[in-house]
């Protein structure tokens, strides 16, 4: 069994001020490698609470051509899975509290070896892994290696999860459940928050995780709405869009923090 991490203490914290998580994700070396590491910690001053970090891959077929793109540019500057601890490992040299979840697919870490892999993200500070081409099934036989290192492994929900299946993916997942809020790519369409009730309210019947919500949520207004239902906001698509377009390390610090603080301004409002 693992032992109480940052993902939890993070979640405590949160719950104890009535406050939901703001979860930005963004792509490990996208636009530059070289930025990534102060953008995490812009992010973090504007005020996230986790930060999911996208590990580049050749075949996202979840994702939508926002993070598609900065998949491809990521790996087009030679961003690899080892690159990517690094930067988590550098970021943690300066920041010892605020949650790191990788995200991604497979792929790397079966070539990366899971043992391996294991040990390698416990060194450099990596909390929780969220795999979107791993079911429950799959993710079992890398449920090991992830305990024995204390890394936590973050299970997708979606408006297609059976009842009984919700209840298999809440036995496995750790840390926090990630609710899509409708069935597609990253990045599509705009949330309708009264949609998320219902399945709240049934994955809050077999889990007591906390619920964290992606998918559709561009700006203030929806991540407001979202957080007035969930224990965490998850924005990915809509911050690579503003990022995409800097023109040096300090424009891309800016940009994700000016992107980001209205937002946080928004949640914490709505929860007055």
């Amino acid at each position: 069994m693992t032992v109480n991490n940052r993902i939890d203490r993070r979640f405590q914290a949160l719950a104890g001020k009535r406050r939901s998580a703001l979860i930005p994700f963004l792509t490990a070396g996208d636009p530059d490698p070289g930025w990534t590491v102060d953008i995490m910690h812009s992010l973090v001053a504007a005020g996230a609470d986790v930060l999911e970090l996208g590990v580049p891959f050749s075949d996202p077929a979840a994702d939508g051509p926002v993070i598609q793109a900065a998949s491809e540019r990521a790996i087009s500057k030679g961003v690899s899975l080892s690159l990517v601890l690094k930067m988590v490992s550098e970021f943690r040299e300066q920041d010892q509290d605020t949650p790191v979840v990788l995200m991604g697919y497979l792929n790397p870490i079966e070539r990366y070896g899971h043992a391996e892999f294991a040990r390698a993200a416990q060194a450099a500070g990596v909390d929780g892994i969220l795999l979107v081409d791993c079911p429950p099934e799959e993710m079992a036989h890398l449920g090991g290696e992830l305990d024995e290192y204390g890394l936590y492994p973050i299970c997708l929900v979606a408006p297609t999860t059976t009842a009984e299946r919700m209840k298999k993916i809440a036995s496995q997942a750790r840390g926090y459940i990630y609710y899509v809020s409708f069935k597609g790519i990253t990045g599509a369409n705009r949330l309708e928050s009264t949609s998320l009730d219902k399945p709240m309210a049934e994955l809050r019947a077999v889990c007591d995780l906390p619920l964290a919500v992606g998918f559709g949520i561009k700006g203030p207004e929806s991540a407001a709405a979202v957080a007035d239902v969930a224990d965490g906001v998850v924005i990915g698509s809509a911050l690579i869009e503003q990022l995409a377009g800097a023109g040096s390390q300090a424009e891309a610090c800016s940009l994700a923090s000016d992107f980001l603080a209205p937002i946080r301004e928004a949640m914490d409002n709505s929860r007055l």
